[in-house]
């Protein structure tokens, strides 16, 4: 997938979750975990690592949880 596409997908996810009760970064690496295939949460894993432009901090912090 492309990286816009998924920096967009993961901060969509974030900002239901970083609107919710309960520590949003936990919340979105479980939702990651559950429907995201294992391919997508490696490709999230090394953009963080190379930087993450783009993401919402609550992705960068799940991101260390996958």
């Amino acid at each position: 997938m492309s990286p816009e596409k998924m920096v967009t997908m993961a901060n969509q996810i974030a900002t239901f979750f970083d609107t919710q009760p309960g520590h949003a970064p936990d919340k979105i690496a479980a939702h990651l975990k559950d429907y995201w295939e294992p391919r997508m949460r490696d490709q999230l894993k090394s953009y963080v690592q190379a930087g993450g432009a783009g993401l919402r901090p609550s992705v960068h912090e799940a991101a260390q949880r996958l």
